[in-house]
């Protein structure tokens, strides 16, 4: 990391976010939002109730580490084993998650769909979920790769259902189960 780099991770270490906001810290830029829909926090919330909690935990607004990049995204739902790291702390390593879930938001399309999808693969994460309530699908993308065709991380399979058909999540053991999910209206 560089000086400039180092003192942007101190800003955003020390930002003080608004309540009903959530800040991220992707490739050295601090990305601000609004609290999301109830159709977001819906989604989360039913991708949380088919998560086994025997396994693995499925969290909220919990920050994300990756070696070498000025970056600290906050994803929608992080699951990883349970017992594979120590749980307390601020940050989760990027290599102890299985699973990260973003819900597009009209204002996060490019961001969920391209920045994220290369910062995850770099990052080496299994699995990377995108689902866009707004075109009514599940992007499951999976196997990660430092460098594909265009030069850039990303990952080689990628796998798109319409809500209400089944997305099969082999890594944590379980079909998602997406009949609850609902398109902004």
């Amino acid at each position: 990391m560089t000086a400039i780099d180092d003192r942007m991770t101190g800003i955003f270490e020390n930002l003080e976010v608004p309540e009903g906001f959530k800040a991220e810290l992707i490739r050295g830029e601090i990305v601000m939002m609004a609290g999301p829909d109830m159709v977001h926090n819906l989604i989360i919330r039913a991708i949380q109730h088919q998560t086994p909690y025997a396994r693995w935990n499925a969290l909220t607004t919990q920050d994300v580490a990756f070696v070498g990049a000025v970056s600290e995204p906050q994803p929608d739902l992080v699951v990883f084993e349970r017992g594979v790291v120590e749980e307390s702390g601020r940050l989760l390593p990027a290599p102890a998650v299985t699973l990260v879930v973003e819900v597009v938001s009209k204002t996060s399309v490019f961001r969920d769909h391209r920045t994220k999808r290369e910062l995850y693969a770099e990052g080496g994460i299994p699995v990377y979920l995108i689902v866009d309530p707004i075109k009514g699908v599940c992007v499951l993308l999976t196997e990660p790769t430092s460098a594909s065709a265009s030069g850039m991380p990303d990952y080689v399979a990628e796998r798109t259902t319409k809500f209400g058909e089944p997305v099969p999540l082999d890594l944590l053991g379980i079909t998602l189960d997406t009949a609850e999910f609902q398109p902004y209206s």
